[in-house]
This record gives C-alpha cells, structure tokens and sequence, in this order.
C-alpha cells in the first residue's frame, strides 16, 4: 500500500511516499508554474519509479497548493459580480478606517476593489433587518434580470451574494443560488451564508467575493488534476490541506475554495510540529525556506497558533488558518543594490524559472542559493539529491561582479547576503514569538524547507533559541506535514448574548446545528462518526469591545461550564493584552464546532544505529567560508543517513542529504537521537 503526499512550492515540488506505514521514500522536481498538473504527474512517475511500484497500488494522495493564494496575489481569478442588499452596493469598496501606512498621502486602496469594480456591484431589493425578520421580500424577477445584464455585458463567470444580515436568516440568499442555478446554471455561485455566517459586513463580503473570485480556478484545477491521475491509474479520493492545518476531501473543499488560501504553509507547520514532539519537544517555532518564500509559525503545546483574522496581501481574510508570517526569504531571493549604495536581499525572486544564475537557465542577478554556493555550503554535484547540477563558477562571476561594486571580497559579500536574509528571518521569528508574549528562548526551533537547515544554526545562534531540530527530511517536511495531519472541519456562527443571560437550551440547539454541518462533511470523508473528536469554542469579548477572543466551552452546556468559559476568558486577556477586568459583563459573540478525526501515528523503518563511527558518515572536506574566522577552511562534510546515533560532532561541518542540506557553524555541536532527529545546540552569535 502506497500513501503519496505532493507539496508544490515556487521552486521545487516535494513527493513523499509512504509504502506499507515503513518505508519512506521521497523526491523533488521542478515546479512548472504554467503547467501545475504536468509538473505534479512528473513528481508522481519519478517517486513510483523510485519505489517500484505501480500506480494501482497508491491508496491515499493528498496535495497541498498555492494555485489559490496566486490567483489572488496575480489577479487571475474569475470575472465576478457581487450582488448585495439594495443600497450597501460599495460596502466592498469602502472598507474600514484603517490604514497599513498612515501618513502615506499616495497610498493605494487597501480593499479588493479588483475583484468586482463598481459595474460589476448590483443592488439588490431585498432587507432582513438585526433582528432577523424580513422587511422587504427579495425581488425574484429583478434579481434575474440583473444577473442577467452581468453575464451578457461582462461575461461574468461566478456570482458572490452577501446580503444585509444573511447571517441571522440565510432565507433570501439561498433563495438567490435557486434561482441562479435554475436561471445561469453555468454560473459558480458563493453566498455568505454558507461561507461566512459571522457579523461584520465587510469582512463578511470580503470572503465571500475571494471565494467567487476563486471557484472556477480551483474547481478547474482539482478536477484536472483528479482526472489525471484517474487516467494514470490512480483511484482515490483527492485530499487537500487546508488554511487551518486539517485535511478534506477535494469535493468539499470545491464547496468553499477559499479555505484552501494558505494551504501549502500550513502543512509546513504540521510536520514541523510532528518533528518536534518526536524528539519530546512540544514548544516549537518553525522555519520554512524554500525557493521564493520564508514561512514562520510557532507550535505551542504541541498545537499551532490558530488566527481568526488573517489577511492576504494587505487584505483581510476571516477564516480559521494557521498563525504562519511569510516574507519574500528564500534560496531564490534576488540581492540588489539601492540608490543609496546600500544591499538589499529580497522579496523579489528569481523563482524556479529562470532561477538562480547557478542554475544555469538565464538568472544574471546574484541569490541566496548562490550565496550559498560560492561560500561552499552547497554541494554543486549533490543539490536536490543530484537531479540539478550547479555552476559554481557563474554563480561566483555574478556575486564579484556585484562585490566589485560595494568595493568587497567576493566571499564576503555573499556572506553579507546571508546576513541580511538571516536577519530578516530573525525579525520575522520575533514577531511570532515576542510579539505574542511567547520567549523564543523556551521554544526549539524546527528548520524546514530546501534552505531551512543552511540557516538553521545562524538563527538559533541570533534569538539565544538552545535547540534545534532537523528533522530526517526537512527539505520535504511540508509534503511529510500532509501524512500526518488530521482530517478536519469547522463551521462557525455569529451568537451574540451576555454571558450571564445565555440559555443554555439555545446555545445547545444552535451547536447542534453546527454539529451537523460537520458531521455531513465527515461523511463525505468516509471516516466512521466513532473516530470523530468534536470540540466547541465560544468568541468572547467585553460588552463594547471591537474584537474577541477564543475559549474551549466544556460539556455539557450549563451554567457552570459557561461561568468556566467566562473565566479563561479573563484570563486569557490578561495574558494577552497584560490586564482583566471580571467585574465586568462580558458576551459570546460567535460559536465555533470544529470536528476532528486524528491522523495515524507513523512509524517508518529508521536507519540503524549500529554504526561504526563519524569516520564512516565523512564523505570528503572542502573549502567553507564562515565569518568566525574571516576565511575559507577545509571542513568535514557528512552524508546524513550515515551519522551514528547520538555521537558528538563539533563545527564546523557541512552535514549532506538528498533535500537539504544542514550547516553547522563554529562552536555549535549536534547528535542524531534515537527518533532519527538531528539536534544542534548553537553557540552564541558573534
């Protein structure tokens, strides 16, 4: 039996394979960005070709994407119109009164204007008001014949509906998609009601467009993808990552496109996480770098920080994802010169196409990878396992001729690249850590991704973090992530009561709704009712507050375990905000079901620890440069399946593996445990 897991990232696409729950397998292709599919089908033949297997015999395929977030960040979603109650036509466009840059008197909009311009916006006659009760009945015949003009003036391809207070009485909106479906059956339509049931218009229309703007993409996408690999033979229901770290089915996730947005950094975060509690280590930060990107999210208690309000871009984004920061850090990141004579690394990349300059397709301007390379970290006949062979002298013409410019040595302008990218990197952990209340310095940190372990050591050594954690495949962590993450779904919807006046009778009724919504979800996942774990939250906030936060609200429903509730809230704000106030009243705001059918617990067949020594693991030295000593010097280079288990080695060293490859600076030591983890204790950074 065969369980293969595909993460397609900017630069690479990770394959991982588990055969019979022993052995794993795993490899990395190119990304093509013009052809998703094709390039995922590629990943699928080498990894079976590896195995020996064939494609009947894969039992489970799960894949996480950015084909989402892209279409969004590139502007090549679907021509969308958004219908709202008569009079609210420009809640889209207006927004909220907030600003990303406040004396910027040239600011660009900082609302999704782009995904329905104003004649893309119709007023609809219809009105339920607060309470829930309709005012005005919806008008049947001038809605269709408004849609009507949409599709035959703009050739619209989907439909967004977010009227007035849906979420109290869904009835006019699902009204609407009746009528759509029986009317404009070619159109994709998303009502808030079924996408977003919570308060707060703007947000509320914010979702519910980005989903519209999403459906026919992803939907096209998914369906491609699962009739390829029907036609290749494989047979099995597609499961997608989602933005809060749980897995579906590819059917459900079509129903609501928009909770797949972040769906390859969240699976980043899952296998960091699984990493980590292997070792014994329930408290870890997670540092993914890849190609293009650097995502960076804390574990805490063996679970992820979870974010209520996201954004993408300057965007916001109200749904459930895992509390990932990413910033334009990664191997593919450009080095640049300013005006002002200063260097600059990032956020542009060169991608996988044409990439850096060693890999030899058209890059001219200098990266972190071949940084990497010129300082001798980089193996150049050993990069992604020896499927990409390096130019080690292009890479070293193009960084002297920039150093030529700042007046420095070669070496130590590419070391300068890695600063600044570890600095960066560094402020970007601190604001998922400090800024939270959390010490980095009681957290280890868990270096994932093609160019994670590089930097692994530098950034312990920056933030005084006492452990790191290689995992025994890091450069395909997010694809391993997949494996390991539960199946999970989750439906909010907006309350609004006094704590001290909720019925306890209602509140019940209400979550039994939401307990059905999920429990239809898990059918479709095939999954038995008996493995499903079901937990209840409650958003709380004080009387008059403008944001909420969330609580665990125990079983069963009562009013002591409601009174519970009401204290971890005080608590938890006075963690979070640095005071409590619990004489006064407070109210539920939304109530959240989240269901959950826990992943199978793996354990492969590791290497052996009877080795017979570092001697055996030494494959070569080589000249690396390291900024201690100010020069290149000959140093050990390891092949990771061959280190001993827990066997001192001291730096400098370079450890080799066929996805990543793992830097060992002077003064930091590492062992390989018995869980096959490699851990490093850094030394402090000069």
């Amino acid at each position: 039996m065969l369980r293969i897991a595909i993460d397609v990232g900017g630069t690479f696409t990770d394959v991982v394979c588990l055969k019979d729950e022993q052995r794993l397998y795993f490899t990395k292709v190119p990304t093509m960005p013009r052809q998703l599919v094709e390039g995922i089908l590629n990943g699928v033949n080498q990894i079976l070709e590896i195995v020996g297997e064939r494609p009947g015999n894969v039992k489970q395929f799960i894949h996480s994407t950015t084909i989402a977030t892209n279409a969004i960040l590139e502007h090549k979603g679907a021509v969308m119109g958004l219908l709202m109650t008569e009079g609210f036509e420009d809640v889209l466009e207006i927004g909220r009164q907030k600003r990303s840059q406040m004396y910027d008197l040239f600011l660009d909009t900082q609302t999704p204007v782009f995904l329905a311009p104003r004649r893309l916006r119709v007023g609809i006659r219809e009105r339920i008001d607060a309470d829930g009760t309709i005012v005005e009945p919806l008008d049947e015949e001038q809605l269709v014949s408004a849609v009507e003009e949409l599709r035959t003036r703009y050739d619209i391809q989907s439909v967004a509906v977010s009227y007035l207070f849906s979420f109290l009485d869904p009835v006019h909106e699902r009204r609407t998609r009746e009528l759509l479906g029986e009317h404009f059956p070619d159109l994709s339509v998303s009502i808030s009601s079924d996408v977003d049931p919570v308060f707060r218009e703007y947000e509320r229309t914010c979702l519910t467009a980005f989903d519209a703007y999403l459906r026919p993409t992803v939907s096209t996408y998914l369906h491609e993808l699962s009739r390829s690999l029907a036609n290749m033979g494989i047979e099995v229901q597609l499961q997608v990552m989602q933005s809060r770290g749980g897995l579906t089915s590819a059917d459900v996730v079509a129903d609501k496109p928009v909770s797949m947005l972040l769906s390859g950094p969240a699976s980043g975060v899952i296998g960091g996480r699984y990493a980590g509690a292997l070792s014994g280590l329930h408290n870890a930060i997670t540092v993914d770098i890849g190609g293009t990107s650097c995502d960076v999210a804390l574990v805490k208690e063996g679970k992820p920080l979870i974010s209520r309000e996201g954004r993408i871009g300057v965007y916001p984004l109200r749904i459930s994802m895992v509390d990932v920061n990413t910033i334009g850090a990664g191997g593919g990141s450009l080095a640049w010169r300013d005006g002002g004579g200063g260097l600059h690394v990032g956020p542009q990349s060169a991608g996988s196409d044409p990439g850096p300059i060693c890999y030899g397709r058209g890059g001219e301007v200098p990266t972190v990878t071949d940084a990497s390379l010129v300082l001798g970290y980089l193996n150049a006949d050993y990069f992604a396992g020896g499927q990409l062979a390096l130019d080690v002298e292009a890479a070293r013409a193009g960084i002297e001729a920039m150093a030529r410019q700042f007046g420095m040595k070669t070496e130590v302008l590419a070391a300068g690249i890695h600063r600044i990218i570890n600095e960066r990197t560094a402020n970007e952990i601190r604001l998922v850590s400090v800024k939270r209340g959390y010490d980095p310095r009681q957290f280890a940190l868990v270096p994932l991704g093609g160019a994670g372990p590089v930097h692994g050591g530098r950034l312990a050594a920056l933030l005084s973090i006492p452990t790191v954690v290689v995992p025994e495949a890091p450069g395909v962590l997010s694809a391993f992530g997949l494996l390991v993450a539960d199946i999970e779904h989750e439906q909010t919807r907006t309350f609004g009561a006094r704590m001290d006046e909720v019925e306890p009778g209602r509140m019940e009724a209400l979550f039994a709704e939401l307990d059905a919504l999920c429990a239809a979800k898990m059918a479709r996942e095939n999954v038995p009712p008996a493995a499903v774990i079901v937990e209840h939250y409650l958003d709380i906030r004080y009387v008059g507050q403008s944001y909420e936060l969330e609580v665990v609200l125990s079983h069963p429903i009562c009013r002591q375990n409601l009174d519970k509730a009401r204290a971890d809230f005080h608590e938890l704000h006075r963690r979070v905000y640095g005071y409590d106030r619990p004489e006064s009243p407070v109210e539920a705001i939304n109530l959240r079901a989240v269901h959950t059918v826990k992943a199978k617990e793996i354990a492969w067949k590791r290497p052996s620890a009877n080795r017979r020594g570092l001697a055996q693991a030494l494959k070569e030295t080589r000249p690396v440069y390291f900024e201690e000593v100010g020069k290149y010097r000959e140093t050990p280079i390891y092949q990771r399946e061959l280190l001993p288990q827990e066997e001192p080695l001291s730096g400098p060293a370079v450890i080799e593996q066929a996805d990543t490859t793992t830097v060992l600076y002077v003064g930091h030591t590492a062992r390989v445990d018995a869980l096959g983890n490699l851990i490093i204790t850094p030394g402090k950074a000069k």
